[in-house]
C-alpha cells in the first residue's frame, strides 16, 4: 500500500441487493437506478484533495456473491478504507458482513488504523427487520463508525463518504464535488481538521 500513490482506495462490501451500487452511483453520478443489476466488480473515480494536492478517490463496488474469494482478498489488501453495507430490511444481510469484517481484520491486522463505516441502507423502505440500535451495537463491537442511508432518497450519501474520509488519520483528505470551490469549513470540520466538503 504505497503512501505516495495518488489513489485513495475505498472498497464497498455487502450482500447482493443491499444497495452498494446504488450508494456509489448516487454519490459519483447523482443518479438512482430502480432496477437491480448484479455487480461483478466496478470501479469509479472522484477527485479529492489529499495533502494539499489533488488525488483520486477510487471506489471499488464489489460483488454481492461469494463466488470470487480471490477478488475479495485482493480488494481488501489494496483498500485504504471500507464501507460495509447491509439493508435495514434484511437481518441476514447484516450477518453476512461478519466474515467480511473478519477477513479485513485478518488481512489488514490492526483495524483501528483502517477507516471502516458500517452502513444500514434502504431506510426509505417501510418494512424494517433491523433498527438503527442494532447497527450501532455491531459498530460499537467492531469499533467502527455507523450511519444509516437511503440511496433512493439521497439521504446521508454525501455524508457517508465525507465521514469515511474524516476517519483517515494518516493523511488529510477532503471531497471536491464537481470542481466547485471550497465552502468555508463548518465549525465541526474546523474542529476535526481532517476533511472538508468542497
Amino acid at each position: 500500500m504505497p503512501e505516495q500513490s495518488n489513489d485513495y482506495r475505498v472498497v464497498v462490501f455487502g450482500a447482493a441487493g443491499v444497495g452498494k451500487s446504488s450508494l456509489v452511483l448516487r454519490f459519483v453520478r447523482g443518479t438512482f437506478r430502480e432496477t437491480y443489476v448484479p455487480t461483478i466488480e466496478d470501479t469509479y473515480r472522484q477527485v479529492i484533495c489529499c495533502e494539499k494536492s489533488v488525488c483520486t478517490l477510487q471506489i471499488t463496488d464489489t460483488t454481492g456473491s461469494h463466488q470470487f474469494p480471490a477478488m475479495q482478498r485482493l480488494s481488501i489488501s489494496k483498500g485504504h478504507a471500507f464501507i460495509l453495507v447491509y439493508s435495514v430490511t434484511s437481518k441476514q444481510s447484516l450477518d453476512d458482513l461478519v466474515p467480511i469484517y473478519e477477513q479485513i481484520r485478518q488481512i489488514k491486522g490492526d483495524v483501528q488504523k483502517v477507516p471502516i463505516m458500517l452502513v444500514g441502507n434502504k431506510t426509505d423502505e417501510d418494512h424494517r427487520e433491523l433498527q438503527a440500535s442494532e447497527g450501532e451495537a455491531l459498530a460499537s463491537k467492531w469499533n467502527c463508525s455507523f450511519m444509516e442511508t437511503s440511496a433512493k432518497n439521497n439521504s446521508n450519501v454525501q455524508e457517508l463518504f465525507e465521514e469515511l474520509l474524516n476517519l483517515e488519520k494518516r493523511r488529510p483528505v477532503c471531497l471536491q464535488v464537481d470542481g466547485k470551490k471550497a465552502k468555508p469549513p463548518t465549525r465541526t470540520a474546523r474542529l476535526r481538521g481532517k476533511c472538508c466538503l468542497m
